[in-house]
C-alpha cells in the first residue's frame, strides 16, 4: 500500500512541509530510513538523524525548526509520538481490513455472524456460536460449541477458542492463544493416584481484552475465569482455573499464576513472575521481573525477589547481600581483636 505526504497528513490533520506528492510504503526507524519509508521525530536525541535519513517522509512536531538542509518531506504535528501511533494503528486496520469467508471452512448450521465478517481458511466454527460485526478470525482458527464473541475481535491464525467461551469487543488473540483448556484439576486417591477433576465452567474475557500468542487462559473448574475489561497479556503467559485478573492490568511474558488468585486492577506485573494459588492482589500493585509471589498483597505494593519483598527493603537487603563476604572479613576482624589477637 502506497500513501502520499498529503494523504498522510490528511489522516493526521498535519501541515506538509515539502513535496506533497512523495509517496511512501514502509515504515522504518529514523536512523535507518530509505526511499519509500516513512518515519518520525519524538525524542530529541534523535535530531541529528533526521538531517541524514534517506526517510521520504518524517512527522515531527510543530515546534520542529531544521538547523541544516533536509533531504525528508515533514509532516508537522501536535505530538509527532502519538501521530505515529495513531497511523501505525490505521495502517493495521487497513492491513486486517478482510472480508468474507475463504474455503474449506467448517460453519455448523447453528452458527450466527454479524456484518463484515472475515473467516480464513482451514477454520471450524463450532455449534450455536455467536458472533458480532467485524470479526476477523484468521486461517487454522478453531472456536468450539457455544461460543460468543462480540464486536471488532481479531483473532489471529492458529488461536483456539474452546467451548463456552465468552469474548467481549474490541478483543484481539493472538496466534497459538489457547482460551478455555481445562484448568490443572486433579485428586488422589488412596493408591496415590490421581483422578481428573472435570472442568465445567468457562473464560470470560470482557471488553479491550488483549490476548498475546502461544498464551493459555483456562476454564474454571466451577463458574468463570474472568479478564476484566482492558487487561493486555503479554506472549507465553499460564492463566489457571478460577482467576479473576482486575481493569487495566498489564502482565509481561512467561507469567504463571496459579488457581483461584485474584488480581486487583491497574496492577504491572513483570516477566517471569509466579503467583501462588488462593491469593488476593490488591490494586496498582506493581511486581518486579522473576519475583515469586506466595502471600496476600495490599493495594500499591511494589515488589522484587522470591519470596518477594517490599521494593525499598529488597534493594536494602541486596546491597548487604552483595557486600555479605566483607561484612564477613569486618565481623572476623573484630572478633580477633576482641580477643586480642
Amino acid at each position: 500500500m502506497k500513501f502520499t505526504a498529503s494523504q498522510i497528513a490528511g489522516i493526521l490533520e498535519g501541515e506538509v512541509d515539502g513535496n506533497p506528492e512523495i509517496a511512501v510504503h514502509k515504515l522504518a526507524k529514523i536512523e535507518e530510513g530509505d526511499n519509500g519509508s516513512l518515519t518520525f521525530l519524538a525524542n530529541p536525541k534523535y535530531t541529528s538523524h533526521i538531517y541524514t535519513t534517506k526517510a521520504s517522509v518524517t512527522i515531527v512536531n510543530k515546534d520542529f525548526i531544521p538547523e541544516q538542509p533536509l533531504e525528508t518531506t515533514l509532516i508537522k504535528v501536535d505530538d509527532a509520538y502519538d501521530s505515529f501511533s495513531k497511523l501505525l494503528e490505521y495502517y493495521n486496520q487497513v492491513k486486517n481490513n478482510k472480508k468474507g469467508i475463504e474455503n474449506p471452512v467448517y460453519i455448523s448450521d447453528t452458527a450466527k455472524y454479524g456484518e463484515d465478517f472475515y473467516l480464513g481458511a482451514f477454520t471450524y466454527l463450532g455449534e450455536n456460536v455467536v458472533i458480532g460485526n467485524n470479526v476477523k478470525i484468521y486461517p487454522n482458527a478453531y472456536i468450539g460449541d457455544n461460543v460468543t464473541i462480540g464486536d471488532n475481535v481479531i483473532v489471529f491464525a492458529g488461536a483456539k477458542i474452546y467451548s463456552e467461551s465468552i469474548i467481549g469487543n474490541n478483543c484481539s488473540i493472538h496466534s497459538g492463544a489457547i482460551i478455555g483448556a481445562d484448568g490443572f484439576g486433579y485428586a488422589p486417591n488412596d493408591n496415590g493416584e490421581y483422578k481428573k477433576v472435570p472442568q465445567t465452567g468457562n473464560v470470560i474475557l470482557e471488553d479491550n481484552v488483549d490476548v498475546g500468542a502461544g498464551t493459555t487462559i483456562d476454564r474454571a473448574t466451577l463458574g468463570s475465569t474472568v479478564l476484566k475489561k482492558g487487561v493486555k497479556l503479554d506472549n507465553q503467559i499460564q492463566i489457571a482455573h478460577n482467576v479473576e485478573i482486575g481493569e487495566h492490568t498489564v502482565i509481561a511474558a512467561q507469567t504463571g499464576i496459579a488457581g483461584s488468585t485474584k488480581i486487583g486492577k491497574h496492577c504491572l506485573i513483570g516477566g517471569q513472575v509466579g503467583i501462588v494459588g488462593h491469593i488476593t492482589i490488591g490494586d496498582r500493585v506493581k511486581i518486579q521481573a522473576q519475583s515469586g509471589i506466595g502471600r496476600n498483597i495490599k493495594d500499591d505494593e511494589v515488589l522484587q525477589g522470591s519470596p518477594a519483598l517490599n521494593y525499598g527493603d529488597y534493594n536494602k537487603s541486596y546491597v548487604h547481600f552483595k557486600n555479605l563476604p566483607k561484612i564477613i572479613n569486618r565481623i572476623n576482624e573484630l572478633e580477633k581483636k576482641i580477643k586480642g589477637e
